[in-house]
């Protein structure tokens, strides 16, 4: 600075007008190309920095998605054993009911086997509701990840219906019929002292019950429908994942 100061003094005292105006523009370019450098170097720097976020994000919503596809394998297969095992239920039902019921059939008519599925938001929930969602560069996956929390929220809402039929209908209607003692007769327990207070049960009272038959059938049309949602939701999950990998 202080060589410029001299520079500019001794062009202004000899008098060199046109010399002293090319230099000052020459000394206005120099800042300005200096600013501009600065300014480049700072953008790339930021330019960086966002882009570590992004990879950073790509890999949480890339592990929270794969959680969720291994979930989602075992809610299909969970779901399409419930549907096997409800329809050989109602086909007991339809058809003349037997004398005697087999070891099968009776595991089949008090089947209550849920097991809800949880999934994972935390990671998209993140992007959606902060200021992560801006350092997302691809539009199609910003679509994506915006209508997966809806996804989720569908399945979720199906789970609480199945839960409900099978907690507060199905459950009670069974226990109404069905003794203690063949709910657990698979565990490892001694049950000659239960055997001695227990009621007999009765399979056809029970496959007779308009309860337990209503129940039977909501649950199976429900979890058809959650089925067809967990295949659904799978299908999108993947596509997800895979636009996180490219």
């Amino acid at each position: 600075m202080r060589l410029f100061r001299k520079i500019r003094k001794k062009l202004l005292i000899s008098g060199k007008l046109r010399n002293y105006i090319v230099y000052a523009i020459g000394e206005i370019l120099l800042i300005v190309i200096g600013v501009l450098i600065a300014w480049k170097i700072n953008n790339l720097n930021e330019l960086r920095k966002n882009r570590i976020v992004e990879l950073k994000i790509y890999q949480s919503l890339s592990e929270e998605l794969n959680s969720n596809l291994v979930l989602l394998d075992a809610s299909i297969a969970n779901y399409t054993e419930s549907v096997k095992a409800i329809e050989g239920t109602i086909a007991i039902v339809m058809d003349e009911l037997p004398s005697q019921y087999t070891e099968a059939q009776k595991t089949n008519i008090i089947f209550v086997n849920y097991q809800p599925t949880q999934l994972h938001n935390g990671a998209i929930n993140s992007v959606n509701t902060t200021n992560k969602f801006e350092f997302i560069e691809s539009v199609l996956l910003k679509d994506l990840i915006a209508a997966y929390p809806n996804e989720l929220d569908n399945f979720q809402n199906q789970e609480s219906k199945i839960e409900n039929i099978v907690i507060n209908r199905l459950q009670p209607a069974i226990e109404n019929y069905i003794s203690l003692i063949d709910m657990l007769k698979k565990r490892e327990f001694k049950f000659n002292c239960f055997k001695t207070f227990s009621t007999e049960s009765n399979y056809t009272q029970l496959l007779k019950s308009r309860e337990y038959q209503n129940s039977l059938v909501d649950r199976l049309l429900q979890t058809e429908i959650q089925l067809t949602n967990a295949k659904s939701l799978r299908n999108k999950t993947e596509i997800i994942a895979f636009q996180l990998n490219k």
